[in-house]
């Protein structure tokens, strides 16, 4: 049974030791780091912007996508495989925003395994059928302890990006996506992971 952030639910005897205001920082300052990198992009676009046509300003561009997953979890020092499903909503203007949702089940070992919600801004530059995109978001990771001892829901902070590849049509091919993720909450003290996926994006309307 999932408890508020930072309090996993125990089965069994389990040591408790919390993160703490330490941990919180940690977080903290990744996701000032992550505001910082946007804001300089941010800055570089507007230095070097050139007037959009009135009939593609402000116009939304949704996708969606699928792509397989491969993450190094600092806990136990493992390695696991999930899919993530994704949902991306931009602008002409290279502002944007991802939601992305992540279930490493595969590759359990006394079934370890994780799922990761999250969402926040994303920033994209085409380069003839290239995208480059840096992101930056804000979720909670479910997170199931071995031999189902405990579960726990923790905050999460995660930066990242990626190269597209655009196919064919609506279709674009996620040739790679890299992130880092920061559980400053986690139970026995702040817990990164850091992986990489691949996989398709569609472009919805």
């Amino acid at each position: 049974m999932l408890q508020e952030f930072g309090k996993p639910s125990f089965a069994g005897t389990v040591d408790r030791r919390r993160v703490g205001h330490r941990g919180l920082r940690s977080g903290i300052r990744v996701a000032l780091w992550v505001a910082a990198l946007m804001f300089c992009l941010g800055i570089g676009r507007t230095a070097q912007a050139q007037v959009v046509e009135a009939g593609d300003a402000g116009r939304l561009k949704i996708s969606a996508g699928a792509t397989e997953s491969g993450y190094y979890l600092q806990y136990g020092g493992r390695k696991m495989l999930g899919v993530t499903g994704f949902v991306d909503i931009d602008t002409r203007s290279h502002f944007g925003l991802e939601l992305e949702g992540r279930w490493l089940e595969w590759n359990k070992i006394a079934n370890v395994h994780a799922e990761t919600y999250s969402v926040g801004p994303r920033y994209h530059k085409n380069i003839g059928k290239l995208q480059i995109y840096g992101k930056g978001m804000l979720g909670y990771g479910n997170f199931n302890f071995p031999y189902n001892l405990a579960q726990g829901r923790y905050l999460m902070v995660t930066g990242g990006g990626g190269l597209d590849y655009h196919f064919r049509d609506r279709v674009y091919l996620r040739a790679l996506d890299v992130e880092y993720q920061n559980w400053p909450q986690f139970t026995y003290g702040a817990m990164s992971s850091v992986g990489a996926s691949a996989g398709i994006r569609v472009l919805l309307f």
